[in-house]
């Protein structure tokens, strides 16, 4: 049994969660996370964690850059900015036109891309006021909950498609970055509303959707292994007698420059380091 990553390509109709418990079963290992979750109506990567030791370096890679393929509907809204929520007709003010492919390239040259700020939708799991969103808008389906905006970054965003009122984009962007919400507000720059039609994950950081698998076919043997995935951080090699202070937990007497350091022992990692005052620190040790 081996600790590291699988490849997942989630299906629509189920939740990143179900797709854990899946997993579970099917490998008879509990210790699975995921890094992102993706709604149920989307498909695409889901990056799965598996074994105790993973799960200790999930956290390097949860500020990974996400890629998307988006299908927008234009001409309508949604309560929940995507095709799972109440849709209605987006009404047009006398003068409107249907927009040009230049005006579509013009918004999202202007509007979407670098260091923008966005209003996520109400109908998600962030917290607020102590509760998810989601479960205070279902409590109250009438209330108006404000989110408060917040800065993601769009590093790059392309028309693949469009014929109005349909449109397709790939969309690059930071961890956090609600694609309904690029859609919600696509619709408000044109004027005439718009919802997320259908969404699909095909990169997170390095790993690509292409050398994902399905639920069906996964397998032990498809888990890539902690020493690939932590190969791209820095590396300090242990001697003897440094790795049992590691396993001790103290700390080693090394000029730490970089963050975070992984630190190897008879080439395999064993420890997530960090800066002290003596050095470096073993924070997490495999």
């Amino acid at each position: 049994m081996r600790h590291g990553i699988l490849l997942i390509d989630k299906p629509a109709g189920i939740t990143s969660h179900d797709v854990v418990q899946k997993i579970r079963k099917l490998l008879g290992e509990r210790d699975i996370g995921h890094l992102g979750t993706l709604d149920p109506a989307a498909t695409g990567l889901l990056v799965l964690f598996v074994g105790k030791k993973a799960l200790k370096v999930l956290e390097l890679f949860q500020g990974a850059e996400k890629e998307y393929e988006a299908e927008i509907l234009f001409g309508k809204v949604s309560t929940t900015y995507d095709r799972d929520g109440v849709i209605e007709e987006s009404p047009k003010k006398a003068g409107w036109e249907e927009p040009s492919e230049a005006v579509l390239l013009k918004i999202l040259r202007e509007k979407f891309t670098g260091l923008i700020n966005q209003r996520p939708p109400a109908h998600s799991a962030l917290h607020l006021h102590g509760r998810r969103a989601y479960e205070l808008m279902h409590e109250n389906p009438d209330a108006i909950i404000d989110m408060p905006m917040r800065p993601v970054t769009i590093s790059a965003i392309q028309l693949i498609s469009y014929g109005y009122p349909h449109a397709k984009l790939r969309v690059a962007c930071s961890s956090g970055t609600y694609i309904r919400s690029i859609a919600h507000d696509l619709g408000g720059f044109l004027r005439c509303g718009a919802y997320l039609e259908g969404l699909r994950r095909t990169r997170v950081g390095a790993w690509s959707l292409s050398d994902a698998n399905t639920i069906e076919v996964a397998a032990w043997g498809q888990v890539i292994p902690l020493k690939e995935i932590l190969s791209v951080f820095p590396r300090y090699d242990l001697s003897e007698e440094e790795w049992k202070d590691i396993e001790h937990g103290r700390s080693i007497a090394i000029d730490l420059t970089e963050e975070p350091l992984i630190a190897w022992f008879e080439n395999l990692p064993v420890a997530i380091m960090e800066r002290d005052e003596r050095g470096a620190h073993p924070r997490k040790v495999f």
